[in-house]
């Protein structure tokens, strides 16, 4: 019999793109429990919704009871947990939700899914939680932890969270800590899809400080088989890195965009640098890929053209994402179920 896993922020731009991935590569039951706040978007899985292996539900995770339920009523076997708030720049303006979602949310779903005896739990997490680089090296899993904006300290406190309980009741979980995610179905508040977004449209190109900041960027097709290797064969206790060693400064991302929609690079528009922003993130992902024996498949050129004719052939997406009218879709689909 098919395993059922409960998929929770299923709704929002990595859990869709996941849930996605395990239908087609997997007989998995998949259960989506997605507060849909303002980036969880239902239709990112408009496609699906008809499929004999997929439930949403609507619901928080920092709800016991609801959790519980919905374990119960599916019969879940374990749990992946993508639901986060994960937005830095919000963050920075109001810390509670992330420690409510992050934090307490988590620790809801591993004291329900200790009481049930789930098979496995998954903590998706981010690179986020090492802090920052200098010029060389990179994050490998045994990194000091120092977390420099509210919501990486809410996420790194999520992962101490999951290895107390690995350790003090033998709680079957791993974490994983992922690069930049990048992708269809991605809320255009982030740096690449409100650069294509703002390209495409001929606005100005917000960039903070110098540019210079550097990310690790990972399509998130690539993320997502990573994860599903990580929940099917991590090991217990484990921490596994994520990353497609695809490092890029900001401002060349930014330029990438440009050419790759025919605008001139005079729509730059260099903005004051937000508190905290780190330099650089890099990451050694040799543990799982000699461990689980997973690898990226799509170099960062590719992924980033197929990403920008993404968004310009979902135009209407866009459009509902920016004014808010996606968040209607709810209403009409599933209110009067």
């Amino acid at each position: 019999m098919a395993k059922t896993i409960l998929i929770t922020g299923g709704a929002g731009f990595i859990g869709s793109n996941f849930i996605r991935y395990i239908l087609n590569e997997s007989e998995a039951v998949v259960v989506n429990l997605d507060a849909l706040t303002y980036a969880g978007n239902l239709e990112n899985l408009a496609d699906i919704e008809q499929n004999p292996r997929y439930k949403f539900v609507h619901g928080r995770i920092e709800n016991r009871e609801l959790v519980l339920h919905v374990c119960k009523q599916f019969n879940v076997e374990g749990i992946i947990n993508f639901a986060a708030e994960s937005h830095v720049d919000r963050s920075i303006i109001d810390a509670q939700p992330f420690v409510d979602t992050n934090i307490t949310g988590t620790l809801v779903l591993m004291n329900v899914a200790r009481e049930l005896g789930l098979e496995k739990f998954v903590q998706v997490s981010t690179d986020e939680v090492y802090g920052s680089l200098g010029e060389q090296g990179e994050f490998t899993e045994d990194s000091q932890i120092a977390p420099n904006s509210p919501y990486s300290a809410a996420k790194s406190a999520a992962d101490g969270f999951v290895r107390s309980f690995v350790h003090t009741y033998n709680f079957p979980a791993v974490i994983t800590r992922c690069s930049n995610n990048y992708g269809a179905f991605q809320f255009p508040e982030k740096l690449i899809p409100l650069m294509i977004l703002n390209a495409l449209e001929g606005k100005q190109l917000p960039v903070y400080g110098d540019g210079k900041n550097i990310r690790d960027w990972i399509d998130v097709r690539d993320h997502s088989s990573a994860v599903w290797l990580a929940y099917n064969n991590g090991k217990n206790g484990e921490v596994y890195n994520i990353g497609a060693e695809s490092e890029r400064q900001n401002i060349e991302v930014v330029r990438a965009i440009l050419a790759l929609t025919g605008k001139r690079e005079e729509l730059i528009t260099y903005v004051k640098d937000r508190p905290g922003h780190d330099r650089r993130y890099a990451i050694d992902s040799t543990k799982i890929r000699q461990e689980l024996g997973w690898k990226p498949t799509v170099n960062f050129e590719d992924g980033l053209e197929q990403t920008v004719q993404w968004y310009r052939d979902n135009a209407e997406w866009c459009a509902r994402v920016r004014s808010g009218e996606y968040m209607k879709y709810y209403q009409k689909q599933y209110e009067f179920r």
